[in-house]
């Protein structure tokens, strides 16, 4: 199954580009090194915007997946 445990958990349901990075931003700041966050939002360009934002600040995104409205991350950050 999955090989992670969820240190922390951000919702950014309701809001849209670009709050949920900011928040994201904001919140990876606050955890340390190598901690597991998980994500959840409504707006469906999340899925372009957090795996670039991992890839570019050099986070893991552990995983993504949508159900029903709503985006699921996990992210360990690097």
């Amino acid at each position: 199954m999955s090989n992670y445990e969820i240190d922390h958990q951000l919702d950014a349901t309701g809001l849209y580009c670009p709050e949920p990075v900011m928040m994201l931003h904001n919140k990876v700041r606050d955890i340390a090194v190598g901690e597991v966050l998980e994500v959840v939002a409504s707006d469906p360009s999340t899925q372009r915007d957090i795996p670039k934002f991992c890839n570019f600040l050099g986070h893991e995104l552990i995983a993504q997946r949508q159900e029903a409205e709503c985006y699921y991350y996990v992210i360990r950050k690097g």
